[in-house]
């Protein structure tokens, strides 16, 4: 994916860091078919890794049953304002994308 597929946002909350992204992906089971009625093939983000710092703090393993664009909401305990949250995903097509923010 050549544009910019993930927005995100980070808000101290007292000693730890809300999280908020939205990623814009089809997120394709391929069990849908098209007008014609042949199968879309899969195309699903597999992997979102989270880091604080360069430090991993969450990585979740998804699946076809991960809608389009999903949206996704998490905290990160010992954060403060100024840290860098860094947010990337790898699809099975091997697509890539990451973004990051400073915590306000």
């Amino acid at each position: 994916m050549a544009e910019k597929t993930i927005k995100i946002r980070a808000k101290d909350k007292g000693g730890e860091a809300e999280v908020k992204a939205i990623i814009t992906h089809p997120m394709e089971t391929g069990l849908r078919k098209d007008k014609s009625g042949n199968l879309i093939s899969a195309h699903f983000i597999q992997e979102v890794v989270a880091k604080l710092n360069d430090t991993v703090v969450m990585t979740a393993y998804w699946g076809v049953s991960i809608s389009q664009n999903p949206y996704l909401s998490f905290k990160i305990k010992g954060a403060k304002k100024g840290d860098q949250v860094q947010l990337s995903w790898v699809d099975n097509k091997g697509e890539t994308d990451s973004a990051s923010t400073a915590i306000a």
